[in-house]
């Protein structure tokens, strides 16, 4: 798919345009998304005109893609929306997505979503062992949490997010993939959620918004029972010759002294690039509580 995006995208503007575009397209049910440059700090050099006959095009020659969006601004506020702009075909943002066998109704100008987890959804959800409880404290329209559930034989997987939008879509998702009574929902600040309900109720944490990662570290480890595992993602800036893995592991290793709990780094890996010189990590923790 990505030689077939990267051609179209070379076809409508040329060279040296589609370089800065063609790997920023994203497929979410049969809506494409086109990143903007300009949200991590890229460089432009594209106008609307550029995106709108790019938009054009993969919708004539894409026959499953139905609707063509820009993503004009970087994540915002608590929900974790972005600013969209419609580019082509039909305007409306609601779609099915389906990824490991798994479909979800999603709205992407209400919801985040992104393809690009998609092997980190599979990962984490074959470290679950057998009968394990999970929180996830940022859980969106429930991916991980859903296909965990499917996937993995956990106890459970208490699922919370603050936005609204977000937990209704949890829910539909959660009956969608008939995972009622594995993946409990929750609304609410995932901070408040652990301390009001969920102290010590899991085995492992999952930390999906690298924005509140370091600050609610802290929630993640009052949500473990004794001992678990937490997996951290991270957006860190590398230097040139600086690896991200060693600086995101510090983090956590730092996180975790301040505590005055026990950390062992088990795995850290670069998700993904999301600007220059700028990468989303995710570390995975082994976490021991003190006494």
């Amino acid at each position: 798919m990505s030689r077939v995006l990267r051609r179209i995208a070379e076809e409508v503007l040329g060279p040296e345009k589609a370089r800065r575009v063609w790997s920023r397209i994203d497929l979410v049910g049969d809506i494409a998304i086109i990143k903007s440059p300009a949200i991590h700090g890229g460089v432009e050099g594209l106008t609307l005109e550029d995106f709108r006959r790019l938009a054009e095009e993969l919708a004539r020659r894409l026959p499953y893609v139905k609707s063509v969006w820009l993503a004009a601004s970087p994540m915002m506020g608590a929900e974790r929306v972005r600013e969209f702009v419609h580019l082509a075909g039909e305007r409306r943002t609601e779609t099915v997505y389906v990824e490991h066998g798994c479909r979800f109704k999603v709205d992407i100008a209400r919801v985040f979503i992104t393809p690009r987890l998609s092997f980190e959804h599979i990962r984490v959800a074959r470290l679950v062992g057998e009968g394990e409880r999970v929180v996830n404290m940022f859980a969106g329209a429930g991916l991980f949490s859903i296909i965990i559930a499917c996937k993995a034989k956990p106890r459970v997987v208490h699922s919370i997010d603050v936005n609204p939008h977000a937990y209704r879509a949890m829910v539909e998702n959660i009956r969608l993939n008939k995972v009622e009574g594995i993946v409990i929902p929750y609304l609410g600040d995932a901070k408040e959620v652990v301390l009001e309900k969920l102290r010590g109720a899991a085995d492992r944490v999952l930390m999906p918004l690298p924005e509140l990662a370091l600050d609610y570290f802290p929630y993640a480890v009052e949500a473990l029972d004794s001992r678990g595992v937490v997996h951290v993602y991270l957006h860190v800036r590398a230097g040139r010759g600086e690896d991200p893995r060693a600086r995101a592991a510090g983090m956590v290793a730092g996180a975790a002294e301040r505590l005055g709990v026990r950390v062992k780094i088990l795995h850290a890996r670069v998700v993904r690039k999301v600007g220059p010189r700028l990468f989303q990590v995710v570390v995975d923790a082994h976490v021991e509580k003190p006494g």
